[in-house]
């Protein structure tokens, strides 16, 4: 399998790289800003790449031959979100894991984030009318335990432990998990500390 990590110098992707590489035989395209310079160099089984996930060419040229895209942005969400869809339609890439955040549908009790959250709601809704096979992952609080220890809810379902940070390694946990399925279901999954 190929897959494309889009963001891959985030912390989560930095992760589920690791983890990718340990539990799968997958080759990885990472792909980011200063790639070069923040990722290290490549190995028989990783390529680097260095873009904006808004540089369309450089985006489309990365999708060639993919299997699967993990995407874990920040910044202007909805603009890539609309950036990755394209691409990935244009190249025949059908499956997308896209990492957003818990609250997106106000499904965590007691808490009205209001329009810190629009960005991730935004983006997710074009990931979710995308018509792509796709996993929107909503992640608690993250911290750095070495630890797999979650749950999840799906969309529609009240948010559980949102005030117990889950572990980046349990994000990458379920990633690995899903790049492995041969589908992905169009689930909204949220993410939280077992």
């Amino acid at each position: 399998m190929k897959i494309l990590i889009l963001g891959a110098a985030g912390q989560i992707a930095r992760v589920a790289t690791q983890e990718l590489l340990a539990r799968t035989d997958a080759t990885l395209t990472l792909y980011a800003r200063n790639a070069a310079r923040r990722l290290g160099p490549e190995t028989d089984r990783t390529r680097i790449l260095t873009g904006d996930v808004l540089d369309t060419a450089t985006l489309a040229s990365a999708m060639t031959g993919q299997d699967l895209v993990y995407a874990n942005l920040s910044g202007a969400m909805e603009a890539q979100a609309k950036a990755i869809v394209a691409a990935m339609q244009a190249a025949g890439v059908g499956r997308v894991i896209f990492i957003s955040s818990m609250g997106i549908y106000d499904e965590v009790p007691g808490e009205r984030p209001g329009a810190i959250l629009d960005p991730y709601r935004a983006s997710a809704r074009v990931i979710e009318t995308s018509g792509l096979d796709y996993a929107v992952i909503r992640p608690a609080w993250l911290n750095d335990r070495d630890e797999i220890a979650y749950g999840t809810t799906l969309k529609g379902e009240t948010f559980r432990n949102s005030g117990a940070a889950v572990s980046r390694k349990s994000v990458a946990d379920l990633i690995v998990t899903l790049a492995g399925q041969p589908a992905l279901g169009n689930v909204s999954l949220g993410v939280h500390k077992a």
